[in-house]
């Protein structure tokens, strides 16, 4: 089973760093179909995903492209919203089977739609034009930042998926952000985030630490490789296959 895990967050370090896209998206379905208890694999997922996101948000920081408001603000309503989702999910979910059946049907959904998502905005994301709405000021648009942090935060609780492409794609559209601003800033809401909800999975117990060290002992030298390679591979077909395969696995998830 290490040797089984270790290769697979060789994997999946490997598609993170060639194209930018992937994480939880393959992580957690992965663990899944692998016969992981939904409910640890999400928790096992914050957890490894907070450690990751950590180094990312400090290299950040140091370049000076984060949009600390924006983080803020996103953060203010996604970090409580997704504390109700683990919560609801904890205390009305009944038993550890239902909820891991809970967590499935959400995840397979949220992927087909990350997917999807993932495949336009690599086909097709050059021919969008900016909209009037983006050029507004962050401050004529806190609340609805605030709304956004917290459904999406509602779905990243349930599913860990998310925390990176689904406010990603959302920030791409709303905000007028350069792209290493884009990606420090969604970044470090993503490490605010699943930080936070990876504490409260390690409270009810839903974490294994085992597995949190097999998968970066992996995916460390994964994303090392990766990124080496990802100037001199066609990284858009990449991206359209691994938007294919997340796209697979929701939907198996689903039946």
């Amino acid at each position: 089973m290490s040797i089984g895990i270790l290769l697979m967050g060789l994997f999946v370090g490997f598609l993170v760093g060639l194209t930018g896209v992937g994480g939880a998206a393959l992580l957690t379905p992965f663990l899944i179909l692998l016969g992981i208890n939904p409910v640890v694999a999400v928790g096992t997922d914050f957890v490894y995903n907070s450690i990751t996101k950590f180094f990312g948000s400090v290299q950040h920081f140091r370049q000076k492209t984060i949009n600390l408001k924006l983080v803020k603000y996103l953060a203010i309503g996604s970090v409580p919203s997704a504390i109700i989702a683990v919560t609801l999910l904890m205390y009305f979910g009944g038993s550890q089977y239902l909820q891991g059946e809970i967590i499935k049907l959400t995840l397979g959904y949220v992927l087909i739609f990350v997917a999807i998502a993932t495949i336009m905005k690599t086909l097709f994301g050059d021919r969008y034009k900016k909209n009037s709405y983006i050029e507004k000021s962050l401050e004529q648009k806190i609340p609805i930042t605030i709304m956004l942090g917290a459904l999406l935060g509602f779905i990243v609780g349930l599913t860990s998926v998310g925390s990176g492409s689904l406010f990603a794609l959302a920030m791409l559209y709303l905000y007028s952000l350069k792209a290493s601003e884009l990606v420090g800033t969604d970044i470090a809401h993503a490490f605010i985030l699943v930080t936070v909800s990876g504490i409260f999975h390690i409270g009810l117990g839903n974490v294994d630490f085992m597995l949190v060290a097999n998968l970066l002992i992996g995916s460390i030298p994964g994303v090392i490789i990766g990124s080496t390679l990802s100037a001199k591979v066609p990284v858009k077909p990449l991206r359209t296959i691994i938007g294919i395969i997340i796209l697979m696995s929701g939907i198996k998830l689903i039946y």
